[in-house]
Protein backbone atom coordinates (compact mmCIF):
# COMPACT_ATOMS: atom_id res chain seq x y z
CA UNK A 1 0.00 0.00 0.00
CA UNK A 2 0.92 3.23 -1.09
CA UNK A 3 2.17 6.05 1.43
CA UNK A 4 1.12 8.99 -1.17
CA UNK A 5 1.36 11.52 1.75
CA UNK A 6 4.59 11.30 2.31
CA UNK A 7 5.96 13.94 0.58
CA UNK A 8 8.41 12.76 -2.50
CA UNK A 9 11.33 14.32 -1.49
CA UNK A 10 11.34 11.89 1.43
CA UNK A 11 10.50 8.38 -0.93
CA UNK A 12 13.03 6.35 -0.43
CA UNK A 13 15.72 5.59 -3.18
CA UNK A 14 15.60 2.40 -5.33
CA UNK A 15 18.03 1.12 -7.36
CA UNK A 16 16.95 -0.56 -10.75
CA UNK A 17 18.50 -3.85 -12.74
CA UNK A 18 16.96 -5.33 -16.03
CA UNK A 19 17.60 -8.37 -17.18
CA UNK A 20 17.80 -7.65 -21.04
CA UNK A 21 17.45 -11.50 -22.01
CA UNK A 22 16.71 -14.46 -20.79
CA UNK A 23 20.13 -16.19 -19.51
CA UNK A 24 21.51 -13.12 -19.09
CA UNK A 25 22.56 -10.91 -16.14
CA UNK A 26 20.18 -8.45 -14.57
CA UNK A 27 22.39 -5.17 -14.94
CA UNK A 28 21.84 -2.01 -12.81
CA UNK A 29 20.45 0.52 -15.01
CA UNK A 30 19.36 3.48 -12.64
CA UNK A 31 18.02 4.92 -9.80
CA UNK A 32 14.40 6.20 -8.97
CA UNK A 33 12.61 7.32 -5.73
CA UNK A 34 9.18 5.76 -4.72
CA UNK A 35 6.66 5.45 -2.03
CA UNK A 36 6.30 2.12 -1.62
CA UNK A 37 8.34 -1.49 -3.29
CA UNK A 38 5.07 -1.88 -5.62
CA UNK A 39 5.17 1.83 -6.96
CA UNK A 40 9.29 1.25 -7.48
CA UNK A 41 8.85 -1.68 -9.41
CA UNK A 42 5.72 -0.20 -11.79
CA UNK A 43 7.63 2.91 -11.90
CA UNK A 44 10.76 1.15 -12.94
CA UNK A 45 9.09 -0.45 -15.85
CA UNK A 46 7.75 2.51 -17.13
CA UNK A 47 11.26 4.46 -17.09
CA UNK A 48 13.29 1.53 -18.14
CA UNK A 49 12.02 -0.37 -20.63
CA UNK A 50 10.05 1.57 -22.53
CA UNK A 51 11.17 -0.27 -25.88
CA UNK A 52 10.55 -3.68 -24.78
CA UNK A 53 14.48 -4.06 -23.47
CA UNK A 54 13.35 -6.27 -20.41
CA UNK A 55 12.08 -9.55 -19.69
CA UNK A 56 13.34 -9.26 -15.79
CA UNK A 57 13.36 -6.07 -13.12
CA UNK A 58 14.94 -5.78 -9.74
CA UNK A 59 14.29 -2.69 -7.84
CA UNK A 60 16.19 -2.98 -4.03
CA UNK A 61 16.00 -0.05 -1.58
CA UNK A 62 19.20 1.56 -1.52
CA UNK A 63 19.10 2.09 2.05
CA UNK A 64 19.24 -1.95 2.34
CA UNK A 65 22.48 -2.56 -0.04
CA UNK A 66 25.47 -3.32 1.77
CA UNK A 67 28.71 -2.74 -0.40
CA UNK A 68 32.54 -2.80 0.09
CA UNK A 69 34.22 1.04 0.30
CA UNK A 70 36.83 2.05 -2.17
CA UNK A 71 38.96 2.93 0.76
CA UNK A 72 38.82 -1.12 2.12
CA UNK A 73 39.48 -2.55 -1.70
CA UNK A 74 42.70 -3.73 -0.93
CA UNK A 75 42.75 -5.35 2.53
CA UNK A 76 38.85 -6.99 1.35
CA UNK A 77 40.11 -8.18 -1.51
CA UNK A 78 43.47 -9.31 -0.53
CA UNK A 79 42.59 -13.12 0.32
CA UNK A 80 41.37 -13.86 -2.93
CA UNK A 81 45.12 -13.31 -3.77
CA UNK A 82 46.87 -15.78 -2.28
CA UNK A 83 44.58 -18.84 -3.88
CA UNK A 84 45.80 -18.76 -7.52
CA UNK A 85 45.00 -22.21 -8.18
CA UNK A 86 41.46 -20.21 -8.52
CA UNK A 87 42.63 -18.68 -12.18
CA UNK A 88 42.92 -20.77 -14.89
CA UNK A 89 46.26 -20.33 -15.99
CA UNK A 90 46.83 -23.79 -14.32
CA UNK A 91 45.26 -25.59 -16.44
CA UNK A 92 45.28 -26.87 -19.80
CA UNK A 93 41.86 -25.94 -21.48
CA UNK A 94 40.81 -28.55 -24.30
CA UNK A 95 40.17 -26.37 -27.55
CA UNK A 96 36.61 -28.10 -28.20
CA UNK A 97 35.13 -26.73 -24.61
CA UNK A 98 33.03 -24.26 -25.69
CA UNK A 99 32.65 -20.55 -23.16
CA UNK A 100 35.70 -20.50 -20.68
Amino acid sequence: MSDTTTPRGDWPLYEVFVRGKRGLNHVHVGSLHAADDRMALTHARDLYTRRNEGVSIWVVRSDLITASTREERDPFFDPSADKVYRHPTFYDIPDDVPHI
